[in-house]
């Protein structure tokens, strides 16, 4: 059996402006101002601890205040974590074709697997993947591949395609022994998309379909 992981911040979703949102309701609780958005989408990837990591670099703050500002975040993020969130266009329409040509699929992310879910379901596409691994799933985060080999098991897949956004998924697949397609309108933090390591890369969901059809001779 065959399988499509997804990473999900950056590729099925745009979640930027919320995760932003969260980060200078962080910040004005203490007085410390605000992030524009285009640097907060620069931090995502990681998970929730590096996110805080940078929001505390960038405005110079105490590390001290790591904990209690995460905390924060994640209490203002989850109370509502898909408020000015979106599908990227054409996702639900390629989930349905996979799903009708017999591809299993799951999701492996950085986000708390919680919240993951619970942004899934609020856009009507979590019955589409039988597994979800977020950053607290197991006890390490991505780019370590235990992340992607746990939804591939326990989809009960021989092999996968893994379809992500950022360098970070790139070194997920590649320490998995996926084949990774990088979609490019997403978080990565290259300025040249050419600098991550891909077997294939797509900016409009209406022609991953075919994209992954031509990886699936090549899987391992």
């Amino acid at each position: 059996m065959k399988a499509i992981i997804f990473d999900l911040d950056g590729t099925l979703i745009h979640s930027a402006p919320d995760i932003h949102a969260a980060v200078n309701k962080t910040l004005a609780e203490t007085g410390d101002g605000e992030l524009d958005l285009a640097t907060v989408a620069t931090f995502i990837g990681n998970g929730v601890p590096v996110l805080m990591e940078r929001v505390i670099a960038a405005r110079g703050l105490d590390p001290a205040r790591h904990a209690a500002m995460t905390a924060t975040f994640l209490k203002h993020y989850e109370a509502d974590p898909a408020t000015l969130t979106t599908l990227y266009p054409g996702v639900e329409d390629a989930l349905e074709q996979f799903r009708d040509e017999g591809w299993v699929m799951g999701v492996c992310t950085n986000k708390p697997e919680a919240a993951s879910r619970a942004i899934l379901d609020a856009f009507g596409i979590g019955h589409f993947f039988g597994a979800v691994v977020g950053g607290d799933t197991l006890d390490v985060r991505k780019p370590d591949p235990a992340t992607a080999l746990a939804v591939k098991e326990r989809l009960g897949a021989d092999a996968a395609v893994y379809v992500g956004d950022s360098e970070i998924d790139a070194e997920c697949a590649w320490k998995a022994g996926m084949r990774f397609a990088l979609f490019t309108e997403g978080y990565h933090r290259a300025e040249d998309v050419d600098d991550i390591p891909q077997d294939a890369r797509f900016s409009d969901f209406d022609v991953l379909v075919a994209v992954v059809a031509r990886l699936a001779d090549e899987l391992r």
